[in-house]
């Protein structure tokens, strides 16, 4: 078993920034793929960003893209998502994920962005961006 516990939301005015943290526990070896997912009310789910074991490979969403920046830390099992120039449409609830006991089977944006190949959720933590 994984458990995800995210932390660094908040209220930030546009053009703010904020970083999230997620550090995974409950292992003794860093999961394979961790991301980040946001939902905004009324709406659904939404992939953000994701980044490999290695840390090698990270895939971002259109609307993040050049703004946000996935990092992790294996020695901590530790995920960030560091997020530049908020706007109104990031407000959402945020939440990590990680795909862990289970083999990866693609590299592709497609794989990574699909929510059905993480098997660990966080909680989730609030976002607010003021305009």
């Amino acid at each position: 078993q994984v458990q995800l516990g995210e932390s660094g939301g908040g209220l930030v005015q546009a053009g703010g920034s904020l970083s999230l943290s997620c550090a995974a526990s409950g292992r003794t070896s860093s999961p394979y793929i961790m991301g980040w997912f946001r939902q905004a009310p009324g709406k659904e789910r939404e992939f953000v960003a994701a980044i490999s074991r290695s840390g090698s490979r990270t895939y971002y969403a259109d609307s993040v893209k050049g703004r946000f920046t996935i990092s992790r830390d294996n020695a901590k099992n530790t995920v960030y998502l560091q997020m530049n120039a908020l706007t109104p449409e990031d407000t959402a609830v945020y939440y990590c994920a990680a795909r862990a006991d289970l083999p990866v089977y693609s590299n592709t944006y497609s794989y990574y962005a699909n929510q059905a190949q993480y098997n660990y959720w966080g909680q989730g933590t609030q976002v607010t961006v003021s305009s």
